[in-house]
């Protein structure tokens, strides 16, 4: 067993917030001085059938605790998935029956092994002990929180500013969660940024009864190929990995090798963090050549695809994609022989506060090195179409290019490349 520094240095790893550090340093210490395994403990509500990449981020942490020596639970979520969890939800969720959250949860089961160690895993189900409670045993969970604090929730808080409806259910919803963690013992829960009401409920909880209070991990939300909003299969920005690693749609070449080639460069770095198996050397190896202007971003987002279709599809999949994208792909990024290089050193960067991003702004750098007339024109142009950028069709307007060398590309003729400096 590594020593509880190492441990815990690769444990933070992609981390958002740890509560507390020092009561993880703690109770790593004394699983290494006594050989007992922690309890780790994730929960997943079947509320829907397929697995993406953005629910992968909590399953590869749990899985780098397993590869550290800890017991892992994966815990399905069959009696509060007939529920449904309130957080980040404007509205009442529709009750799912035990028939849909039961077939959700073994599609849950089947997809988790692709990650998760099968022979390391712990499979649970909450209905084994929430389901066989009785009435006044259900009642008397209610006494642990108050009302008041249950409005401190973002989203109870603006549902009754705003006279929406809440459920008297939806506030048992992270009782039930807590005492999951009750009755499992955590010594760690992991959840992501958004359940960090429900997950100190548990540490309450936990304390009330008398019990060690478990450290809560919190993962980030991973953004989708859309780069703003966490990756969704309602918003169509994700990589569900069950996706075949390359097919054909109407002609078009797509798959898990080609979304991920995808990803916006800003966020390569991130992925690798949060996604990938590579070393904490060469991740911060990665950050630095990033920070620099110096990341080849088309070779790095090949080499994480290769990774994860590897992961979930075999290296002979993986192979196979790789050689179709860069059969319909590649020639875009080699150079043609009419391209103009630009520096642009004194090009500002743009700050898009809402989004809290930084980057260049496109039609400006168009503008700017008079591959179109002016910014406004760039912009009809991208609208229509007839903009790509690194051999890919932009339409984002108001896109902001990342440090790093770029390919612009309108109809052709006009052809340019671009290296930006930092922001």
């Amino acid at each position: 067993m590594l020593s509880p520094e190492r441990q815990f240095e690769i444990i933070k790893r992609g981390a958002v917030e740890i509560i507390s550090e020092g009561d993880l340093l703690k109770k790593l210490e004394r699983s290494c001085k006594n050989n007992s395994p922690l309890r780790i403990k994730a929960g997943f509500d079947p509320t829907a059938p397929d697995i993406h990449l953005g629910h992968t981020v909590l399953l590869e942490k749990m899985r780098q605790f397993q590869e550290l020596g800890h017991e892992v639970t994966f815990l399905i979520g069959d009696f509060t998935g007939m529920i449904g969890d309130p957080t980040g939800k404007s509205e009442t969720r529709k009750i799912l029956t035990s028939e849909e959250v039961l077939k959700n949860a073994e599609t849950y089961k089947t997809q988790v092994y692709k990650v998760l160690d099968p022979v390391k895993t712990v499979i649970r189900f909450n209905s084994e002990w929430l389901g066989k409670m009785s009435a006044i045993e259900v009642a008397r969970l209610g006494a642990f929180e108050t009302v008041a604090r249950m409005l401190e929730r973002d989203d109870f808080k603006k549902r009754f500013r705003n006279r929406q409806p809440i459920s008297i259910l939806e506030f048992y919803y992270p009782l039930f969660q807590a005492y999951d963690s009750v009755a499992l013992k955590a010594d760690v829960e992991l959840g992501g940024t958004d359940q960090k009401f429900n997950l100190l409920m548990g540490r309450s909880m936990q304390k009330a009864t008398g019990m060690e209070e478990q450290v809560v991990l919190m993962m980030p939300l991973l953004e989708g190929l859309d780069g703003v909003n966490k990756m969704s299969k309602s918003l169509g920005n994700y990589i569900g990995i069950n996706e075949p690693a390359v097919e054909y749609s109407g002609g078009e070449l797509t798959g898990m090798f080609k979304k991920v080639m995808l990803i916006p460069p800003s966020l390569v770095v991130r992925y690798f963090e949060l996604l990938s198996r590579i070393s904490l050397e060469e991740l911060n190896e990665l950050r630095d050549a990033q920070e620099k202007g110096k990341l080849d971003d088309y070779s790095a987002k090949k080499r994480l695809a290769m990774e994860l279709v590897t992961r979930y599809h075999g290296k002979e999949e993986a192979e196979k994609a790789k050689a179709a994208y860069e059969e319909r792909h590649e020639q875009k990024h080699a150079l043609p022989t009419n391209i103009v290089v630009a520096h642009l050193k004194e090009l500002k960067p743009t700050v898009n506060k809402e989004l809290s991003v930084a980057g260049y702004s496109l039609p400006h750098i168009m503008k700017d090195t008079e591959i179109s007339a002016s910014a406004s024109q760039a912009m009809s142009l991208i609208k229509q179409k007839g903009v790509k950028v690194d051999g890919e069709t932009v339409t984002d307007p108001n896109l902001l290019l990342q440090a790093g060398e770029h390919i612009i590309q309108v109809g052709k003729k006009k052809i340019i490349k671009i290296i930006l400096p930092s922001v």
